[in-house]
């Protein structure tokens, strides 16, 4: 027999133990991957905790139940009807971004969009309002995502349209750039 010119490969010959090895490193892998899924209870409104990305503390987005809105209800209470929060301005903080209205027994009341951050004090503070209610708009769809906050706003064509009814709709994006919060439509307005 003619020798081979090849090193001797002994090392790759696989045996029982080879196989059990492979496995229990498999198994720690998918054990690992079930536990690292998203809970899937969490949404875009759903309040949480941000890390700081130096392992600093972690920061509590702001709770708009405790913010003061510059939204005149005549007595009435303010109702915030929808809540999202995120990192807005790339700082490590989170930002909450506020749908706040009225509270009325009837009827659609206009919303006020308003973004939150952490104040010096204890409340909460406002430092953009994105959508004041004196445009006599309601909001649809809300989220924020990537630092990107979107709605669908909904508004009248005239003052004879009536309130309950909006006939407009428009859906829009901010993102903060150059030091504010830059609005851009992502579709030309149409009728509802």
């Amino acid at each position: 027999m003619q020798p081979s010119e090849l090193p001797d490969l002994a090392h790759t010959d696989t045996k029982p133990l080879h196989w059990l090895a492979t496995a229990t490193a498999m198994a720690a892998v998918v054990a690992a991957a079930g536990l690292l899924q998203p809970d899937p209870t969490a949404s875009a409104s759903t309040p949480h905790r941000t890390e700081a990305r130096h392992g600093t503390t972690a920061a509590t987005a702001p709770d708009p139940a405790r913010a003061d809105f510059p939204l005149e209800c005549g007595g009435q209470e303010r109702t915030v009807a929808k809540q999202a929060t995120g990192d807005l301005d790339g700082d490590d903080r989170p930002e909450t971004v506020a749908v706040v209205h009225c509270a009325a027994g009837s009827g659609t009341p206009p919303s006020g969009v308003y973004v939150l951050t952490r104040g010096s004090g204890a409340a909460p503070r406002v430092v953009a309002t994105l959508v004041d209610p004196a445009q006599q708009m309601s909001i649809g769809d809300f989220a924020v995502r990537d630092g990107i906050i979107s709605a669908t706003l909904f508004g009248y064509s005239s003052d004879a349209v009536a309130r309950c009814c909006p006939d407009q709709q428009e859906r829009v994006t901010w993102q903060w750039k150059g030091g504010a919060f830059v609005r851009a439509t992502q579709a030309a307005p149409s009728s509802a």
